[in-house]
């Protein structure tokens, strides 16, 4: 019987991918105990959202899509005509109540100088009434002797009765006088009471400037959030507006990406995690462009996986439990030794594959 002869062939490949094999798997195994690897990355960019401050039509859009912008540069205005009626508005209120308020302060001036005539008026009164006294003292003491002499039949009665009304008409000028001085005391009491409701209304004229003053300042805002520029220098997004449509505060129109700054946010499995520190060096490939390794570092950490960031987190106290591996977000920077043209180029979004460098 003949002997079956041996593959010579066969044997020296499967040796040779034995070898091979056996090669590349020490070297993976080798590798991975300095590295870890994802592919679940992405290229992060600031976007920066264009939000109107003030509602209205837009007037006219000064960008298209992609367009690059430097910071400062309009992007797009609003119908500015009722905002400009509205600080014609508060500029008539402003000086209207800085008029209230010369008129408070005329008012004030006024009452205080009728005050000094009041002041005036009694030390008058005071003063006639003293003289009126010492006359009626007098006139007392007259018809005091003018009596006696008449009780002794020694002057004639119409010289009695003229004394006698000299009395009264002196007691008499006296009441008068008196009167004309409580009603002087009792005007000015009225004066000064006036005078402090002049004062309370200058201080609620005043709060009124301050007001309308305030008034006037928002509507001159208002007026210049009517040209919507741009904060920072980068490349706009889609552009979703025209001329014609009615924006409201607080509505995320489009974006603006600043091209000059970007990192990398790499989704680690948890068990990846083990020998894993900020600092360590970090090889990152883009999938646009594989013949360019930029180098990173990592940053930090997520304060949680990022499943709990999802709108609906998973509730494992429900329902069947499948344990399933987390992963966690890690923040790699690109380092300024990178080409920074070729940083320009990452979009936010972009695939990338990530490698840690352990050691």
């Amino acid at each position: 019987m003949e002997k079956k002869k041996t593959n010579t062939k066969f044997i020296i490949i499967l040796a040779v991918l034995v070898v091979l094999g056996g090669t590349y798997g020490i070297y993976k195994y080798m590798h991975s105990l300095a590295h870890e690897e994802t592919d679940d990355a992405q290229i992060e960019k600031n976007m920066n959202p264009i939000i109107p401050k003030v509602s209205g039509y837009v007037d006219k859009v000064y960008i298209k899509d992609n367009d690059f912008v430097k910071k400062g540069d309009t992007l797009f205005t609003i119908d500015k005509r009722d905002y400009q009626l509205k600080i014609d508005e508060a500029n008539a209120s402003f000086l209207a109540a800085e008029g209230n308020f010369e008129v408070s302060k005329a008012d004030i001036g006024s009452a205080l100088a009728n005050i000094s005539v009041s002041d005036a008026n009694v030390l008058s009164a005071g003063g006639n009434i003293q003289s009126a006294k010492i006359r009626l003292d007098r006139i007392n003491s007259d018809y005091i002797r003018y009596n006696n002499l008449y009780k002794n039949h020694s002057i004639t009665k119409q010289q009695y009765e003229q004394a006698l009304a000299a009395k009264l008409e002196a007691e008499n000028q006296v009441r008068i006088l008196q009167q004309q001085e409580r009603a002087s005391a009792f005007q000015k009491s009225v004066i000064v009471a006036k005078s402090k409701v002049s004062n309370k209304q200058t201080d609620v004229a005043a709060a009124n400037i301050k007001r309308a003053k305030a008034m006037l300042d928002a509507a001159e805002l208002n007026l210049t959030y009517t040209v919507v520029t741009a904060a920072i220098d980068g490349q706009v997004s889609k552009i979703d507006i025209q001329p014609g449509q009615l924006v409201q505060p607080g509505q995320s129109l489009f974006y603006i990406i600043n091209n000059s700054n970007a990192w990398v946010i790499a989704n680690f499995k948890e068990t990846q995690l083990n020998k894993m520190i900020i600092g360590q060096k970090v090889t990152v490939n883009v999938d646009a462009y594989p013949d360019y390794n930029f180098e990173g570092t990592i940053t930090s950490f997520s304060p949680a996986t990022g499943s709990r960031f999802s709108i609906l987190p998973p509730d494992n106290a429900t329902g069947n439990f499948v344990k399933t591996i987390q992963r966690l977000p890690v923040k790699i920077s690109l380092n300024k030794s990178n080409d920074v043209e070729k940083i320009k180029l990452l979009r936010p979004g972009m695939n990338v594959d990530v490698d840690v460098h352990l050691k």
